[in-house]
Formats: C-alpha cells, sequence, structure tokens
C-alpha cells in the first residue's frame, strides 16, 4: 500500500470511529426527551420542525450538539499544537501544558476575568467579546517565546532547560491567579474555577465558529508541514541544505501552536495531557513519520477528548467532572512512561 493511501486508510478509520462516539456521546445524558429518541430530536430541530418543544431542542442543539463539535475542535488542535512542538523541539515532552504554553494562557485569561471589568469599556466592541481568549492567546505566545528562547541555542534545544523554563512559567502563573483568586468576587471565583480544571460546559454555537476559523487557519498551515518537520529531525543545518527555510518554519510553528492554545484555553480551560497523550500513540504507530503524525493527530485528538468529555457528563451524574482531571489522569502514566524510555538521553 502506498504511503498516501495508507494516510487515507488510517484518516478514514479514524474519522470513522469518530463519527460512532459522537453518536454515542449525542445520546448520553440524564435528560429524558419523553420516549423519543434524541437522534429523532435532532433530526427534526435540523428539519426546522416547529413542533419541537424549546427544552428538547435546546439540550439537544445548544447543549449537546454544541458541546460535542466544541470537543471536536478542542480536542483535535490541542492534539495538532503538541505534535507541532515535539516537531520543532525534536522531543517528546515538548507539550503545551508541560512547558508552560497552557499555564500563560490561563494566566492572562484569569486576568482578563478578574480585571477586564476595569478597562473593558475603554476597548473596541469587538475585542471586549472575545477579551478572555485573545488575553489566552498572548499569554500563550509570550510563553512560547520565552520558552524558545531560553532553552534554544545554537540551533540545539536543551530539554533540561525547556522543562525547567515551563516549571518556572507554570509556577508564576500558578502564583498569581493564586493572588486573583483571592481577591476576585463570587462569579469571578466561579469563572476562575472553570479555568482551572477546564470544561466544555459553556459551549455555544458562536465559540464553535470561532475556533472552526482558527482551526482552518492553522491547518492550512501547519498540517503540510509534516515532511519539513521530518527534515527537521534530520537537524536544522541539514534542513536548510535540504531547501526548507528553518526560521521561517519556527517563527510558524510557534505563532499557529500559541494561536491554537490560547484560543482552546480561552474557551474551554486548562485540559491538559491531549498533546502528549495522542502523538505518543501515533509515534508508536508510525514511528516520527510528521506527514502522517500532524493530520492523524487531527482526529485522534478529538476521538481522545470527546471520549472523555462523554465519560466526564456520565460517571457523576447528574453533576459532571471537570475535564481536565480526567486528561491528566490519562496523560500522568503516558508522561512517566515517556520519562522512563528517555531518561538515558535525558
Amino acid at each position: 500500500m502506498k504511503t498516501q493511501s495508507k494516510l487515507y486508510f488510517y484518516l478514514t478509520i479514524s474519522t470513522i470511529l469518530l463519527v460512532i462516539i459522537a453518536v454515542w456521546s449525542l445520546n448520553t445524558g440524564v435528560y429524558n426527551f419523553n420516549g423519543v429518541s434524541s437522534y429523532k430530536v435532532l433530526w427534526e430541530v435540523i428539519k426546522g420542525n416547529e413542533n419541537v418543544s424549546l427544552s428538547d431542542k435546546y439540550v439537544i442543539w445548544d447543549v449537546r450538539a454544541a458541546r460535542i463539535i466544541m470537543a471536536i475542535l478542542i480536542g483535535s488542535m490541542l492534539a495538532v499544537s503538541g505534535t507541532g512542538l515535539q516537531g520543532l523541539f525534536k522531543n517528546p515532552l515538548a507539550t503545551g501544558d508541560l512547558i508552560g504554553l497552557t499555564s500563560g494562557a490561563t494566566l492572562l485569561a484569569a486576568i482578563a476575568i478578574v480585571l477586564g471589568g476595569h478597562f473593558k469599556q475603554y476597548l473596541p466592541e469587538v475585542i471586549q467579546f472575545s477579551l478572555v481568549g485573545i488575553a489566552a492567546f498572548i499569554g500563550a505566545f509570550l510563553s512560547m517565546m520565552l520558552v524558545y528562547r531560553i532553552s534554544t541555542s545554537g540551533g540545539k534545544t536543551n530539554v533540561v532547560m525547556m522543562l525547567l523554563t515551563g516549571v518556572a512559567i507554570t509556577a508564576i502563573g500558578f502564583s498569581i491567579t493564586g493572588f486573583l483568586i483571592y481577591i476576585s468576587k463570587d462569579e469571578q471565583l466561579r469563572d476562575l474555577t472553570f479555568w482551572n480544571l477546564g470544561s466544555l460546559a459553556a459551549a455555544t454555537w458562536t465559540k464553535n465558529i470561532v475556533l472552526v476559523i482558527v482551526l482552518i487557519i492553522s491547518y492550512v498551515i501547519l498540517i503540510p508541514k509534516g515532511k519539513a518537520l521530518n527534515a527537521m529531525m534530520l537537524g536544522e543545518k541539514d534542513a536548510q541544505h535540504l531547501g526548507i527555510n528553518v526560521e521561517r518554519l519556527k517563527k510558524q510553528i510557534i505563532i499557529i501552536v500559541a494561536l491554537m492554545v490560547g484560543t482552546s484555553v480561552g474557551f474551554s480551560g486548562t485540559i491538559g495531557f491531549v498533546g502528549l497523550i495522542v502523538p505518543y500513540i501515533l509515534r508508536l504507530l508510525f514511528k516520527s513519520n510528521y506527514a502522517f503524525i500532524l493530520p492523524l493527530s487531527a482526529v485522534c485528538g478529538s476521538i481522545l477528548l470527546l471520549t472523555a468529555d462523554t465519560f466526564s457528563r456520565s460517571i457523576v451524574q447528574p453533576s459532571e467532572l471537570p475535564i481536565g482531571i480526567l486528561t491528566a489522569l490519562m496523560g500522568g502514566p503516558i508522561f512517566i512512561a515517556i520519562l522512563v524510555k528517555f531518561k538515558k538521553s535525558l
């Protein structure tokens, strides 16, 4: 089977699995549609049937369907961002949450939540609406630049410096966020708790439209970079000899990853380890072939987060478990496995 055909085959299988999980997730929940199938209710809503009750329409369309789409979009972007970072740094430990990107995004989102009321009215209306998301992107971008500059010297990345920089950024973010929690009001405190634990409960179709736009822009630029990232594995000088503009590639990946992580954190809070789990599993199957890993991680990240979110809604019904807890429980053992595997090189 040719390489391209193999990729399409695995993408097709992964997409079918994602659709099956989405159908299962749509039918998961405590709400009763008066004996009618949730799928039938969704179909009537799509057809525009006005006989569907407002409560049924709200639950199936504005709650479940919107949440499923958000899980698919955010899971995909988190996985692809982790894969892109690992290709840039040439190391499987380089993910947004481990090197401080998520913490930086969460910190500036927290500042926007608690202090935004003091200056929000002076900003344009468009920025007011998406202030938290913009702040999260800026936080992720600044963290990314700081990590890259401190840990990279002479075209080589020091893994220990990269991780220690991430630890420092996370510590600073945690302390300032703790102070913001201390001075916040009750409503702000609930929002900050949401960011720290991670949740898709605030999913809306407006947010999904923004996520789709960010995803399309990011993937048009990043997904075709698989072969370039494969060349980067040989070293930056060898990649340059193969005709790759290394500096341009680095800048593109840094900006795109910051955009994806910042937007995801802005809408869902801190959901860790998705960018670690998915590339690790795919690397076991396809080695370090980023021409395979990048597009497949886009689908497999959706599968992972949608599955975790469905379980988070069903484990402790009628309440829900914060999704960040589940992804951390899954990602922790894999992180330890990676450390054990690479302890000699580290």
